[in-house]
């Protein structure tokens, strides 16, 4: 593998830095300000059931997030929902949003390890304006040749992905911490693709079948991706 690597791609949220765990805190709060209209998990499978009804619609990210918390207060409440529910509901989106850049151990340095070696790519699913924010504040966008902020992670969006970057799949390395969206659908296209466990991950993104690939690596964390190189 260290041999045909020329371009090298990473996953933003929980591969560079934490995300996951603030959704969860806002979706806490939320399931919380709902308990009067039903118990905290079943306003937690309602909102879960209007994301994915409307993931076609709104994409990923944080916006999307806070749409779905409001269309999720309308069916729960039956339509009586105070305005000083929705407008509660409305905060906790914007409280995410504002949320501060925590990057995860070993990134700086492994970027760092890499850089002038190969082509590095950032290659994640989201709101644009959040995750332009994100790099912004993370202070990693001098690493990177290009930037992807992609509306799915698809094999076809993938193999875009590669014709922009004039790059062939079998020299193109994927890290990221989702089996679903970083790694199957790169292995699908012809590609290398390492998975870096993050402690928790969203429901849509879970999978819990074992890989068995040749051009697949599961690594502990992300700085083990150099010695592979």
């Amino acid at each position: 593998m260290n041999n045909r690597i020329t371009t090298i791609a990473f996953d933003a949220d929980d591969t560079l830095w934490i995300n996951e765990p603030y959704f969860q805190a806002a979706e806490k709060e939320f399931c919380i300000l709902l308990q009067d209209y039903l118990p905290q998990h079943s306003v937690s499978q309602e909102l879960f059931a209007t994301e994915m009804q409307n993931i076609h619609l709104y994409g990923y990210g944080v916006k999307g997030f806070i749409l779905c918390m409001i269309e999720t207060v309308s069916r729960v409440s039956g339509g009586t929902a105070s305005m000083k529910l929705i407008n509660r509901t409305i905060e906790i989106g914007h409280e995410l949003l504002q949320k501060p850049i925590e990057l995860l151990d070993g990134v700086t340095e492994t970027l760092e390890a890499l850089k002038g070696k190969y082509r590095l790519v950032v290659a994640t699913k989201g709101d644009l304006l959040d995750q332009e924010r994100k790099l912004k504040n993370s202070g990693l966008e001098k690493y990177f040749h290009h930037i992807e902020i992609m509306s799915d992670k698809k094999e076809s969006d993938y193999l875009k992905l590669l014709k922009h970057l004039d790059c062939k799949p079998e020299h193109f390395l994927m890290l990221g911490n989702s089996i679903k969206s970083d790694i199957l659908p790169v292995l699908e296209i012809g590609g290398f693709a390492a998975h870096i466990p993050y402690y928790v991950t969203w429901n849509h993104e879970q999978h819990e079948d074992r890989i068995e690939h040749e051009y697949f690596m599961e690594l502990k964390s992300i700085d083990e991706v150099v010695k592979y190189l």
